[in-house]
């Protein structure tokens, strides 16, 4: 007589796979229009939970929502300032969370324009925050040393860029191009080391105090253009280098800026990127006009790497009010 077949019990069969109960996960918050469009949006800026309403055209309790489904799939982040929230796209996504299916499909998401609606709306917050920016150093300028001490004072920093810039490996040291020049106290470094020297910035009353620190310190190849990174007068540079000090957490797109930064950059050039780290002291935006509360080192990564800038060095430096300085140095990435 034939025996019936006994089944052996495999260990652990009926014990949940957390890595699958992850990946679920990621699926489901990626299994909506709606969270499709947020994590669209979210691609290289960071937005209040009020803005992303009025964007979307969605009342907060709805998309509180949404993105809670997103926060516990790990594909945002949120962070609080004051009585406002704020969300982004995750830097990192672990791939046992189902991380190489969301990072596919989020390229695919890249790959595909915003409804117009949606892209007058960005276009429309990105113009209020250079307003507001250009108006508070506009109101601060006589103030500009005061303001930055409160946070990191040009003193903490300043030699630590100039000498990564001494050491750089540069092929030429014909043009250096400083994008928010401030009160012009880097100038000093740059003007006897290259041969010309562009200092840019979109606030008026900055660059003239650029200019007089200029001209007090007897710096004759130093020109001086108002404007952003997407400035026509910048047509055809290609600097050897490039500085950015303390300037990406003042700007509405920082991921733009290292983009244009990149365009303008020479073949074999630096660019040193100084700014804060993240950080969770809400008041620099109304007392020093922050508008983002520094960066994770990653994020300075990624955006570089979405410029073709990869990693060349980088130094951290603690300072005694808590925050902490990140100074890199970004050149082109080699295949």
């Amino acid at each position: 007589m034939q025996g019936t077949a006994t089944l052996t019990p495999v260990a652990g069969r009926d014990a949940p796979d957390a890595s699958l109960a992850d990946l679920a996960a990621a699926c489901k918050a990626c299994a909506d229009p709606l969270r499709l469009t947020v994590l669209r949006v979210l691609q290289n800026d960071s937005l209040a939970v009020s803005e992303l309403c009025e964007l979307l055209g969605i009342r907060q309790p709805a998309l509180s929502h949404h993105l809670k489904v997103l926060a516990r799939a790990g594909l945002v982040t949120s962070r609080r300032e004051g009585t406002s929230i704020f969300y982004r796209r995750s830097d990192l996504l672990a791939p046992a969370g189902g991380g190489a299916v969301a990072a596919a499909l989020l390229a695919e998401l890249d790959a595909r324009p915003l409804p117009p609606a949606i892209r007058r709306g960005l276009g429309a917050l990105q113009r209020a925050r250079e307003k507001n920016s250009r108006d508070f150093f506009r109101l601060n300028a006589d103030k500009f040393r005061e303001q930055q001490d409160l946070i990191a004072s040009y003193e903490q920093y300043g030699d630590t860029v100039a000498k990564l810039l001494a050491e750089a490996p540069l092929p030429r040291r014909e043009l250096a191009l400083e994008i928010g020049p401030g009160d012009g106290r880097f100038l000093a470094h740059l003007a006897p080391r290259f041969a010309r020297v562009v200092a840019l910035d979109n606030a008026p009353e900055m660059l003239a105090a650029s200019r007089a620190t200029a001209a007090e310190g007897g710096l004759g190849n130093v020109d001086f253009i108002l404007g952003d990174t997407g400035s026509p007068a910048l047509a055809g540079i290609q600097a050897d280098c490039i500085v950015i000090n303390m300037v990406l957490h003042h700007t509405p797109d920082p991921a733009r800026v290292l983009a244009d930064a990149a365009a303008q950059l020479a073949a074999g050039g630096v660019i040193a990127v100084t700014d804060l780290c993240r950080h969770d002291q809400g008041w620099a935006r109304e007392n020093c006009g922050d508008l983002w509360l520094g960066f994770e080192p990653e994020q300075l990564t990624a955006w570089a790497a979405d410029a073709g800038l990869g990693d060349l060095a980088s130094s951290f430096l603690a300072q005694r009010n808590g925050f902490q300085v990140q100074v890199r140095l970004f050149g082109h990435a080699t295949s």
